[in-house]
């Protein structure tokens, strides 16, 4: 599976459903190219709308939305918050035995309500352009990328995060310059997967 060509489709089609959001995106290259000529690594990194499209994009749709992975040793996992046990006492840690496998959502922890607020599920790169809120920052999410999930994070983070993000960037910029995306008639079905768990 391409992820960032996934991530591509995606941002297009969403594109494509908020034409305000394309004209703008659209005329911030243009301005930037008529500034730049070339837009090289510094211009393309610098253009904060183009980042802004990108992050609520693979904060909202995360082309990889769970992994799985295996306990290597005994470990205790300890809890963002309290959760009731079998018992009904509150718990703030799990043990995990060894050869465990465990499955994380990565969509679940980058559109949690507590963390991103109650507009968590919609898609709004306005919320890139001023700093984040104390929540995000406060919420301590490993990941490797603008507080999300979307490339993990430690020893298992993408290794390619920042070239896949550069790819979007760059094929973004050629393709809006000379076109514009409008939605199909056709009905794109949407998969909602029944996982239902915060990261832990």
């Amino acid at each position: 599976m391409d992820t960032t060509a996934n991530s591509l489709a995606r941002i297009m089609h969403l594109l494509s459903e908020n034409l305000q959001a394309q004209d703008k995106l659209r005329q911030e290259i243009l301005d930037t190219r008529k500034e730049h000529g070339e837009l090289n690594y510094e211009v393309l990194t610098s253009l904060p709308y183009l980042d802004a499209v990108c992050r609520e994009s693979l904060r909202v749709y995360a082309a990889v939305p769970f992994l799985r992975r295996e306990a290597r040793k005994n470990m205790v996992l300890p809890l963002s918050k309290p959760i009731p046990s079998t018992n009904g006492k509150p718990m703030n840690e799990i043990f995990i035995p060894k050869d465990t496998m465990i499955i994380m959502s990565l969509i679940d922890c980058n559109g949690d309500p507590e963390i991103w607020g109650p507009d968590a599920a919609e898609w709004k790169p306005e919320r890139w352009s001023s700093p984040l809120p104390d929540m995000v920052t406060e919420a301590k999410v490993p990941g490797v990328y603008s507080n999300l999930m979307t490339f993990m994070g430690g020893g298992c983070a993408c290794i390619g995060f920042k070239f896949s993000q550069l790819e979007m960037k760059v094929v973004l910029c050629l393709l809006l310059e000379i076109m514009k995306f409008a939605p199909s008639s056709k009905k794109v079905l949407e998969l909602q997967l029944p996982l239902k768990a915060s990261l832990i």
